[in-house]
């Protein structure tokens, strides 16, 4: 009985939160009106309609105002992330005649801020579902628990643990609906005035918006088949990076500029780490492309450096073809890719926040080796001094998502080499499936829209995984089979094997 009042209390929240994502998904049609595409009305309106009538049935749900447990708010994050993937394939299953399954390929990617597309003609496609795909990246990218907790009046426990089951953990959690509503104004504020500083590179105002959304969501879909090749702009791509990288920075630097506290920023170790990563990563990539792909210095340089800033921030955005590098340079971009932005930021990946953690837990151990057992060395990281019990509960906690992201990659590997026999490279295979996991949208060509179906499905699986991290799936396996457990056990025994007398 308390599990079900705790999933009526969370229906409850997420049922607003379907709602208000209802009302935003209406935002389509303003370009619908500007551009005349008029048959695109219906399409367009099946999305809100299906999220705000769900959103109506289940907030109705009667309900506690309660604490949920976590495993149950975990389960309900997980679910909700593959439901408004669901729900908004919609618009391109009756918009564009899509098949169901590529038509939920391109929302999830939409939503996870992958970039990964199943549309193969963008330059004729409406421009009324080229904005809605950069609408999903662009909410998607801050969250949609944090979309709901800034269009309520009041907060709720309910919703801070939803917030930290999306995968936030704590390095932003919003302390009131007010600070919510700042991070979502930082957020448009970012938009607008990084549109105006892509404009200077000479792309049109749609063009611009368009890319500003996805990339500072840290997605990557772009507005042409050619992606950022159509435009053969070297400022644009240049004027790009700093959008990508505050993408991928923690959202509470942001509120250090807000109130002018600029010393704050700089001394933040997150950001430094980051910065310094992505630096050291480009360097080697465009030297590799310079060694081993025979580029012209120039060219090495442009192709290495945006797409190494891409895959660590795991924008997605691409000015070149990996397909045609060398081994090294990809093996490179992939463990960027793998590592990612930073916690409470959009980006994707494990987190630099996770490997600084790693890094640091590994030297506190080292340590304790060579010092007496009744000697207390305290973990120190992140400038906080941890102690001895919550130090090997947060390696623990954090290195269980590392190895977790290294299994499914494994097992992903072996399976889609088994399902789909093809002419690219074992490391291309790799970096594509490290791309979905990630939510990066780097590509190599592996995935496209002449895929099987079942790689379809998996790299759909994939990108779902790494929104979420992939620990709610856990407990949503670990909870189905303890039900089916405790059902066992509480059945009456088959009547065919009981004694008779």
């Amino acid at each position: 009985m308390k599990r079900i009042e705790h999933i009526a209390m969370i229906a409850h929240d997420m049922g607003l939160i379907f709602e208000f994502l209802g009302v935003v998904s209406f935002l389509p049609f303003l370009v619908l009106v500007i551009f005349k595409e008029w048959s695109l009305i219906l399409p367009m309106a099946t999305a809100p309609l299906v999220f705000i009538l769900l959103g109506y049935a289940i907030s109705h749900i009667p309900h506690r105002d309660l604490e949920p447990s976590s495993s149950v708010t975990i389960a309900a994050i997980a679910l909700s992330w593959l439901a408004i993937a669901l729900i908004g394939a919609l618009p391109f299953v009756f918009g564009l005649h899509m098949n169901y399954v590529d038509s939920v390929f391109e929302a999830m990617s939409g939503w996870t801020g992958t970039g990964f597309t199943m549309i193969t003609s963008l330059d004729t496609t409406p421009k009324t579902l080229l904005f809605w795909r950069s609408l999903t990246q662009w909410i998607g990218g801050i969250g949609i628990i944090v979309f709901g907790i800034s269009l309520r009046r009041k907060t709720r426990i309910s919703l801070f643990r939803l917030y930290r089951a999306e995968g936030r953990e704590d390095e932003l959690v919003p302390a009131s609906v007010s600070s919510s509503r700042r991070m979502w104004m930082i957020y448009l504020v970012l938009t607008f005035a990084f549109t105006g500083l892509i404009m200077l590179s000479g792309i049109p105002l749609w063009d611009s918006l368009n890319l500003v959304m996805v990339a500072i969501a840290t997605g990557g879909f772009t507005v042409h088949a050619g992606g950022l090749g159509y435009y053969n702009n070297p400022l644009l791509e240049a004027l790009l990076i700093p959008v990508m990288l505050a993408g991928a920075i923690p959202f509470k630097v942001f509120f250090f500029l807000y109130h002018g506290k600029v010393i704050n920023m700089l001394r933040d170790q997150t950001v430094r780490i980051l910065l310094l990563i992505a630096l050291v990563g480009s360097l080697i990539t465009s030297l590799d492309l310079f060694i081993f792909g025979n580029l012209p210095v120039t060219m090495a340089f442009r192709q290495g450096v945006f797409t190494a800033v891409s895959g660590m921030t795991t924008c997605g955005l691409q000015n070149s073809n990996p397909h045609y590098w060398t081994a090294i340079p990809i093996a490179v971009v992939a463990m960027l890719m793998f590592i990612g932005g930073a916690m409470g930021s959009s980006a994707g990946g494990v987190k630099v926040n996770r490997v600084i953690l790693v890094y640091d837990g590994v030297k506190w151990w080292f340590r304790r080796f060579f010092v007496s057992s009744r000697v207390l060395i305290p973990l120190k990281s992140g400038g906080r001094t941890l102690s001895k019990e919550i130090s090997e509960m947060a390696i623990s906690k954090n290195l269980l998502v590392i190895v977790m992201y290294v299994i499914t990659i494994f097992i992903a590997t072996i399976v889609s080499l088994h399902l789909y026999i093809t002419s690219f490279r074992l490391e291309e295979v790799v970096f594509e499936l490290v791309s979905a996991l990630s939510n990066v949208g780097l590509s190599v060509g592996f995935i496209s829209a002449a895929s099987p179906v079942s790689i379809k499905w998996i790299f759909i699986l994939l990108m779902w995984l790494g929104r979420i991290e992939i620990v709610p799936v856990i407990i949503i396996i670990i909870g189905i089979a303890r039900e089916i457990e405790m059902d066992t056990r509480n059945s009456p025994p088959d009547q065919d094997h009981l004694p008779r007398n």
